[in-house]
């Protein structure tokens, strides 16, 4: 029972730290899309913004002129903690990958590698809060500008969503909390 859960979590580490790294390289966090006209499709994301022409499919994407320019504080700390999360999930899963007990590395001594396993579970947590925390910023404060924008009569027309990059960070946090349980909780 010990192996099949500890592939489980295997499995469901890599997909969500999968998930994690798609979200934080891809740039539709936010969807901004005018509702009354439907000319054009704008997605916001951390490293650069993409519109596209709803009627011919042509897409312009502008990226965020550097790394290290003033940036609202949105972009600035989802950057950093889903960079964090992913670091943090890479590490786990390199940890994770050692302790298995269908992988020959330290089988003679047991103990230490349900350490591992225990170690990727906590390191894994963290990473997964971080992105949850990270995703969740982002979501919300999309949110506040919308509610911002609605109670001072501007922009009605612009609808805003939150974007796939966005469920994805959302889903892939979520991912690596269940794994991180099922390491750290279920080996007893």
């Amino acid at each position: 029972m010990s192996a099949a859960l500890q592939v489980t979590a295997f499995g469901l580490a890599i997909l969500s730290t999968l998930f994690l790294l798609l979200a934080t390289c891809t740039d539709c966090w936010m969807v901004n899309a005018d509702d009354s006209l439907e000319v054009s499709h704008k997605c916001r994301g951390l490293w650069r913004e993409c519109v596209t022409n709803m009627q011919d499919g042509v897409r312009t994407c502008d990226q965020y002129d550097s790394i290290l320019a003033d940036h609202p504080v949105k972009i600035v700390v989802t950057r950093t903690l889903m960079i964090t999360a992913d670091l943090l999930a890479g590490l786990a899963l390199a940890t994770l990958v050692l302790g298995l007990d269908c992988i020959t590395f330290l089988k003679e001594d047991p103990c230490v590698k349900l350490k591992m396993c225990y170690g990727a579970g906590v390191i894994l947590g963290a990473g997964s809060i971080l992105g949850l925390i990270g995703s969740v910023w982002y979501a919300v404060d999309v949110y506040v500008e919308r509610a911002m924008l609605v109670s001072h009569n501007i922009f009605l027309g612009v609808h805003y969503d939150f974007g796939w990059s966005c469920w994805l960070g959302m889903a892939g946090s979520t991912g690596c909390f269940v794994a991180s349980v099922l390491l750290t909780c279920c080996f007893y």
